[in-house]
C-alpha cells in the first residue's frame, strides 16, 4: 500500500520558489498567474501507519521550523492545482535520498530497506484567471517535461469534491527477465535488415548489418559459439553490444572513414584515409617530435582524457564532452548527465584524477523565439533554463568549481542544442611507484562495478546520439545523474587509488558495462562477466538491458584478487556499493552470462575492429556570394554601440554565471566575472590546482560557428586563435599549452535526406585541415577530443541542421598566478594599446548579422605574426608591464573597449585614427566592428610605455587612447566624437538583454 506525506511551508514563511514559478509562467507563457504556492509530496511504499507517524514525528523529511508535515492533503486557497511527478523508470534523486533517511529513522537493516521505496512529486497551487486549457498548457509547456514526467490537475471546485490525487509509484516493477532472444539475420532481406536496425535504435547501416550477418555464418564462429552454449544466431545482447561499440558516438566512423576529397576550387583530388589520423593524431605527433625533450604530453588519444605534465609531482588532464541529443529531449536531465558524466572521464583517466574544475559552453536558439515549434522540440528558453540548471546542480553539488564557459546563440540550434561540458583533473605523478597516467587490466583481475545501480534509463544512449533527432526518438535514452551518489563514489575511489587497490579504472559511459568492460578487456584480451550479480534499481530488466544501460554514477575497475577484500571493505566503510561481476581473461572473447545462461560470446577482435570502414565522398565548391553589400549609414554611433552590446552573443551572461560556484575548493584565481564590481567579462579562468603553490592552470576556449557558412577552414582557424588569444590575454604561457577539439556537425553523409552531404563532408575536411595547420603553427598539440555527428532534427515536414561547430579548448600553464591580468581598465592615465592589424573582415560578424549586410570577407589568421605577438605579450605580462588585457572577438574593437570600461566602471578615450589598418583607409564602422583575429587591447601604465613599446618593436602595435578616470566613454575619429556615452549607460545596455537589473528584452 502507498502512503503520502505532504510538506507545506509554515504560514509565516514566504514561498520564494512559488513566487519565482508564478513570475516564470507569466513571463514565459503570458498567462495571468497572480500567485503560486508549492507543496512537496513523498509517496512511500513498504511502510505502515505506525511507520509514517514515526517519520513525521522524527522530522525525517522536513524542517519543522519551516514546514508543516501532513498525511492528509494540505492544499487550500487556490484556483487550480497541478501535481508533477516522474514517470516509471526515471531516476528520482530526491526520492533516493529520502529512502536512505527513512531506512535510518525506521532502523531497517539493508535487506529490510530494500522493501521501502520513496517517490517524489510537487504540487503547484495556482491563483489567477485561468482556463482549463491555460492550466494544461502550464503543465505541458512550463512545469513538466512529458518525456520523463507526468502531471495531472484539478480546479478548486473539483478539489473540494474529492481532495487529493491518487497515489502513484513512479518506478518499474516486474519479475526479473533472464530470457535471451536470438535474431535470425539470415532470413532477413536487405530492407528488413535496415528496418530492424531502425526499429531497434541500433543506428547501423546496411553494410554494417550485413557484416554482422556474415560474421555469424563463419563455420569457425559457429563452432566456438556451440562450445559456449549458443546457437549460430546472434543474441539480442550481442547485437546491442555491437551496435553501441560500432556506433558513430563511440567509434567515430565518419572521422575514421576513407574519403575521396575533391577540391574543385583548386582542381585537386586526394584520398584521405581517416580524418582523425591524418590531421589530428598526425599533427600532435609532429608537434611532440619537434619539441623533443620539451614535450610535456604524457597520454594522448588513448584514455578518457588527455594528460600533460604540470609540475614535478603532478600531471594535469582535460576532457570535454557533448550531451546534445539528451539535452534536446530533457534539458535538465541531459545537461546534468553531461556534467557528471564528463566528471567521470578524469576520474577514470590513468589511475584516477582529482577533479579540479569544470568548464561549459552552451549553444541555443534565441530565448525570444516567437514562432510555432516543430513537433517534439522544446522552446529555446526552456532548453536554456533546463540546461543551465542541470549543469548547475551537477557541478555545485559535486563540489567542483565552474571557472570558464560561454553561451552562443544561433537560429539553427533550434533543432538541437549543443551542450559542451568539460572537466580538468589533477593526478599525482606516480601511484604505487608507477606513472599515474598508465593503467592495465591483468588476466585474473576481478571485474568490479561501483557506485550507482543499473536501471532502464540511458538504454540506447550511444546509438540514439548517433542519429538525427526525430519525433520517435526513444525516451529511454534520457538519463538523470545523481551528483551526491557520484561524489561519495569519487571520494572512495581516490582513497582506493592512493592505497593501490586496483590496476585499472574507467567510467560506465556510453554503452554501460558493454563499453567499460569491453574496452578494459582490450588490455588483457578478454573477460567473463555474470550479469545476475549486477545491482539493479528495480526488477524487470532483461540481460541485454543490464549490459547496455547507461544509468549514471558508475565506474568499472580491475581489482587484483589479493586486494579484492580490502577494496570491498573500504567500499562498505564509505557506504559505496561495489559488486564483483566476473574477471578479466586472456580468452580473446567478450563472454557474458546471466547466471549459467550464455548471453554474449563475441570475439574481441570483431567487437572492436570488425566495423567496416566507411567509404565517403567530399566535394568542395565555394558557395556563391550573396547579394552585393550595400553600405549602411550610421546616424548615431553611440546608439549602435549600445545595440551591439545588447546582442545575444555579446551581452552579459551574468545571471547564468552567478548560479555556478566558482570558489569551492579555494583554488580559483581569475573568476568568470571580474572588475570593479565583479561583473565584467573574463577572457579565461585561472586556477591553482595545488594550494600553496603559485603555479596555475589557465582554461579558455574558442568557438566561431557564425563563420561556418562562409568557410569552415577559417571557422576552425578562428576558434583555435581565439582560444589561444584568450589564454595569453590572462597570462598563460603560449609555449606550454594543449588543446582539445570538440566537433559538432550536421550529417555529412550523402543520402536522400542529406542531398548536400558531399559539401558538408568537405566542410569537415577543411576544418580539420585548418586544425592541423594552426595547431602546428602555434605548437599547441591536441591531447583529447570528441566528435558528435548527426546533429540534425527532422520532424513536421522540415529538417533543421546545426551550423558546423567546433569548440576548441585550451589548457595552459602559468608559472606565477600573481602575475595574471584581467580585462578591466584599472586606473586613470593608463595608456590603451591595440596589438595587431585590423582588416575589413566583417563576414559572419555581429555587425553583419545585425545589419543583415552580406559581408563575405571572413576573418583569417596569420599564425606567424600572431605567434610572435603572443610571445611578446606573455613576456610583457610576466614583466609586469600590462595592467589589463582583453581579446577582440565578437563585436570587434568597439565592443572590447566598451567591455574594458564596463569592467573597470571607468571612462576611456579611444582614437580610431591611430588604429593600424589594412588597407590604409577604412570606414570608422569597419574599424570599430571588424572581427579580424589575433588582436588584443591592453592598458599600460605611463611609466612603462617605453619598455612596453620596445617589447613589440617591429610589430603592429599602437597607442590608441587612454583611461580617463571619468564616467564617460569616448570614441573619436577624424576630429569628431563618434561616441560620448556614460559608462553606466553602456553597462545597462550590456546587462539588460538576459535579465540584468531584473529586465529581459529581445534584441
Amino acid at each position: 500500500m502507498l502512503r503520502r506525506v505532504e510538506l507545506g511551508l509554515q504560514k509565516h514563511v514566504t514561498d520564494t520558489v512559488g513566487k519565482k514559478v508564478a513570475h516564470g509562467i507569466t513571463h514565459a507563457l503570458g498567462l495571468p498567474v497572480t500567485d503560486c504556492r508549492i507543496i512537496k509530496v513523498f509517496t512511500i511504499q513498504g511502510v505502515d501507519d505506525c511507520d509514517v507517524r514515526s517519520i513525521v514525528d522524527a522530522a525525517a523529511l522536513h524542517d519543522p521550523v519551516l514546514h508543516v508535515a501532513s498525511t492528509t492533503p494540505l492544499a487550500d486557497g487556490f484556483d487550480w492545482i497541478i501535481e508533477v511527478g516522474f514517470r516509471p523508470g526515471v531516476t528520482d534523486n530526491e526520492g533516493r535520498t529520502a529512502h536512505q533517511s527513512l531506512a535510518l529513522i525506521l532502523e531497517r537493516t539493508p535487506e529490510e530497506a530494500e522493501n521501502i521505496a520513496v517517490y517524489t512529486s510537487t504540487q503547484y497551487l495556482l491563483s489567477g484567471d485561468l482556463s482549463e486549457d491555460d492550466v494544461a498548457r502550464i503543465g505541458k509547456d512550463f512545469l513538466a517535461n512529458e518525456l520523463i514526467q507526468r502531471f495531472e490537475y484539478k480546479s478548486a471546485a473539483d478539489w473540494a469534491k474529492a481532495p487529493g490525487f491518487e497515489p502513484k509509484a513512479a518506478q518499474v516493477t516486474g519479475e526479473v527477465h533472464d530470457d535471451v532472444a536470438e535474431v535470425d539475420l539470415q532470413a532477413m532481406t536487405d530492407d528488413e535488415l535496415v528496418a530492424f536496425s531502425r526499429e531497434n535504435t541500433l543506428a547501423l547501416s546496411l553494410e554494417e548489418m550485413q557484416t554482422i550477418r556474415d560474421h555469424y555464418t563463419d563455420p569457425d564462429v559457429a563452432a566456438a559459439r556451440k562450445a559456449a552454449g549458443l546457437s549460430a544466431h546472434p543474441t539480442d545482447a550481442e547485437l546491442e553490444a555491437l551496435a553501441q561499440t560500432w556506433s558513430e558516438h563511440c567509434k567515430h566512423k565518419i572521422f575514421s572513414a576513407k574519403i575521396d576529397y575533391e577540391n574543385r576550387e583548386k582542381g585537386t583530388r586526394t584520398t584521405i584515409d581517416s580524418i582523425f589520423k591524418t590531421f589530428i593524431m598526425d599533427s600532435t605527433a609532429r608537434i611532440r617530435e619537434e619539441r623533443g625533450e620539451d614535450d610535456f604530453c604524457l597520454s594522448v588519444f588513448k584514455d578518457n582524457a588527455g594528460v600533460i605534465t604540470f609540475d614535478e609531482d603532478h600531471s594535469i588532464c582535460i576532457k570535454v564532452e557533448t550531451h546534445n541529443s539528451p539535452s534536446a529531449l530533457d534539458p535538465y536531465g541531459g545537461a546534468l548527465t553531461g556534467i557528471v558524466g564528463v566528471n567521470r572521464d578524469p576520474m577514470g583517466t590513468g589511475m584516477g584524477a582529482d577533479l579540479i574544475c569544470n568548464t561549459d559552453v552552451f549553444c541555443f536558439a534565441s530565448p525570444f523565439y516567437d514562432k510555432v515549434l516543430p513537433p517534439r522540440l522544446l522552446h529555446p528558453r526552456r532548453v536554456l533554463e533546463g540546461v543551465r540548471e542541470g549543469v548547475e546542480h551537477g557541478g555545485n553539488k559535486s563540489g567542483i568549481p565552474t571557472v570558464n564557459g560561454s553561451v552562443v546563440f544561433h537560429e539553427q540550434y533550434l533543432g538541437k542544442p549543443l551542450v559542451f561540458c568539460g572537466t580538468i583533473g589533477l593526478l599525482p605523478a606516480e601511484v604505487s611507484g608507477k606513472p599515474s597516467h598508465e593503467k592495465t587490466a591483468i588476466p585474473g583481475d576481478a571485474i568490479v562495478m561501483c557506485g550507482g545501480r543499473i536501471g532502464k534509463d540511458g538504454i540506447h544512449g550511444a546509438t540514439f546520439s548517433s542519429e538525427e533527432l526525430h519525433e520517435g526518438s526513444p525516451a529511454t535514452a534520457v538519463q538523470i545523474g545523481d551528483p551526491i551518489t557520484q561524489r561519495k563514489m569519487y571520494d572512495f575511489l581516490m582513497r582506493a587509488r592512493d592505497a593501490g587497490l586496483y590496476n585499472a579504472i574507467t567510467d560506465n559511459g556510453a554503452g554501460g558495462l558493454s563499453s567499460s568492460v569491453g574496452e578494459m578487456a582490450e588490455f588483457c584480451g578478454g573477460c567473463k562477466m555474470d550479469l545476475s550479480k549486477a545491482p539493479l534499481k528495480y526488477d524487470g530488466l532483461r540481460p541485454w538491458e543490464i549490459l547496455l544501460s547507461e544509468a549514471q554514477e558508475r565506474m568499472t575497475l580491475a581489482v587484483p584478487q589479493d586486494k579484492l577484500d580490502a577494496f570491498l571493505t573500504l567500499s562498505r566503510e564509505m557506504n559505496v556499493e561495489s559488486s564483483v561481476l566476473g574477471e578479466f581473461t586472456d580468452s580473446g572473447y567478450f563472454h557474458v552470462t546471466y547466471k549459467d545462461r550464455p548471453v554474449a560470446y563475441l570475439p574481441m577482435q570483431f567487437l572492436h575492429d570488425g566495423v567496416p570502414q566507411m567509404q565517403l565522398k567530399a566535394i568542395w565548391e565555394r558557395p556563391a556570394d550573396e547579394d552585393p553589400y550595400i553600405p549602411f549609414f550610421v546616424a548615431d554611433h553611440a546608439d549602435l554601440l549600445k545595440k551591439m552590446l545588447g546582442r545575444l552573443n555579446i551581452c552579459s551572461k551574468e545571471y547564468i554565471v552567478r548560479q555556478y560556484d566558482h570558489e569551492v575548493q579555494g583554488g580559483s584565481v581569475v573568476k568568470p566575472l571580474t572588475g570593479a564590481q565583479n561583473d565584467g567579462p573574463s577572457d579565461a579562468g585561472v586556477m591553482r590546482p595545488v594550494l600553496g603553490s603559485t603555479k596555475g592552470i589557465v582554461v579558455s576556449h574558442g568557438i566561431c560557428p557564425k563563420f561556418s557558412k562562409l568557410d569552415t577552414y577559417w571557422m576552425m582557424a578562428s576558434a583555435i586563435d581565439e582560444a589561444i588569444r584568450n589564454a595569453v590575454a590572462i597570462g598563460a604561457n603560449p609555449r606550454h599549452m594543449a588543446g582539445t577539439d570538440n566537433f559538432c556537425w550536421c550529417d555529412p553523409v550523402q543520402s536522400e535526406k542529406t542531398p548536400d552531404g558531399h559539401y558538408k563532408l568537405a566542410q569537415l575536411v577543411r576544418a580539420n585541415q585548418a586544425l592541423a595547420h594552426y595547431c602546428q603553427s602555434f605548437s599547441v598539440p591536441c591531447i583529447s577530443g570528441k566528435d558528435s555527428m548527426k546533429n540534425d532534427y527532422t520532424g513536421g515536414g522540415q529538417k533543421i541542421s546545426i551550423p558546423p561547430t567546433v569548440l576548441f579548448s585550451v589548457l595552459g600553464l602559468v608559472d606565477d598566478v600573481n602575475k595574471c591580468v584581467t580585462s578591466d581598465f584599472k586606473k586613470p592615465g593608463d595608456l590603451v594599446y591595440i596589438l595587431g592589424l585590423t582588416r575589413p573582415e566583417l563576414g559572419g560578424s555581429e555587425i553583419s548579422d545585425m545589419m543583415k549586410a552580406p559581408f563575405t570577407e571572413v576573418p583569417q589568421v596569420d599564425a606567424v605574426t600572431a605567434r610572435e605577438r603572443y610571445y611578446a605579450l606573455h613576456s610583457a605580462i610576466t614583466d609586469g608591464l600590462v595592467t589589463a588585457a582583453h581579446d577582440l572577438s565578437d563585436g570587434g574593437l568597439g565592443v572590447a573597449a566598451a567591455e574594458m570600461a564596463i569592467g573597470g566602471r571607468i571612462g576611456a578615450r579611444i582614437n580610431l585614427d591611430s588604429v593600424p589598418v589594412c588597407p590604409d583607409s577604412m570606414e570608422a564602422t569597419d574599424i570599430l566592428y571588424s572581427e579580424t583575429n589575433s588582436r588584443l587591447l591592453v592598458s599600460v601604465a605611463p611609466e612603462n610605455r617605453d619598455a612596453f613599446e620596445a617589447a613589440f618593436a617591429g610589430q603592429h602595435c599602437a597607442c590608441i587612447g587612454e583611461v580617463t578616470g571619468g564616467e564617460t566613454f569616448v570614441i573619436e575619429s577624424g576630429g569628431k566624437r563618434l561616441v560620448e556615452e556614460h559608462v553606466q549607460a553602456l553597462t545597462d545596455a550590456w546587462q539588460n538583454t538576459l535579465g540584468g537589473n531584473g529586465k529581459a528584452k529581445a534584441n
